[in-house]
């Protein structure tokens, strides 16, 4: 499948790239975090566990074992505070 990826913030800083197109074989949110983390370095650093960030699919946040979809959009972005 092909997923439309989106960074914000901090991350998209920290992986010099806002968006991207990514072909991917596994089945959940798990499996594509395990498949960013193993680009090494900064990826791995920033999404490992313990790490605070989210992940939305389609624009609805989802946990780690959501089913992917093939053409969905995909962002990952530091939790936000409100006041």
């Amino acid at each position: 499948m092909t997923l439309h990826m989106l960074y914000f913030a901090r991350l998209r800083e920290r992986f010099g790239v806002g968006e991207e197109s990514l072909l991917f074989d596994g089945a959940t949110v798990a499996d594509l975090l395990g498949v960013l983390r193993a680009r090494g370095g900064t990826w791995a650093d920033e999404l490992a566990p313990g790490r605070s960030f989210r992940v939305a699919m389609n624009q609805d946040l989802v946990t780690l074992d959501t089913p992917l979809a093939d053409a969905a959009e995909v962002a990952i972005f530091p939790p936000v505070t409100g006041g």
